[in-house]
């Protein structure tokens, strides 16, 4: 019998176990908030950046929105095993943008941070749900879920 939480080396993430709440979800949850928020932002930058001095091109303007579209489309997506490729991927589109506008490109440098910490953290539960460290894996008092009555 082998413990489900310990998958054997090479073989991805563990699983929750049963009974425990499943510490991925949470994080997925994460991951598709950041993407709408960065839909967000960078819908609300292209105005600023189209009036600046320098401004920004049609086809820049346009590669911008795809892009914001295509973030908010992954953010519905990463439920899926390759929903987190496609959010790194969008990452560095994001980057790239620095060559439609200095200000886009800056932005997507700010989000490719917050998605390495969201990697880091990746990496911890993991570390913690292998090793037994997570909240949920340490046990609960007596009584607890509380039984449903009806």
């Amino acid at each position: 019998m082998t413990d489900q939480s310990k998958p054997e080396p090479g073989k991805g993430l563990p699983e929750a176990p049963p009974g425990v709440r499943d510490p991925w979800k949470g994080l997925r949850g994460i991951m598709a908030g950041t993407l709408v928020l960065e839909f967000i932002a960078f819908l609300l930058a292209l105005p600023v950046v189209w009036k600046s001095n320098s401004g920004v091109s049609s086809t820049g303007f346009g590669i911008v929105i795809a892009l914001a579209v295509l973030m908010l489309v992954a953010g519905f997506v990463q439920r899926r095993p390759w929903g987190l490729g496609v959010a790194l991927a969008l990452q560095v589109v994001a980057i790239v943008c620095f060559l439609v506008h200095p200000a886009i490109g800056i932005m997507g440098l700010v989000f490719a941070l917050v998605w390495g910490y969201i990697l880091y953290l990746r990496r911890e539960v993991a570390r913690r749900m292998r090793e037994g460290q997570l909240y949920d894996q340490l046990g609960h008092p007596l009584g607890y879920p509380p039984e449903q009555t009806d």
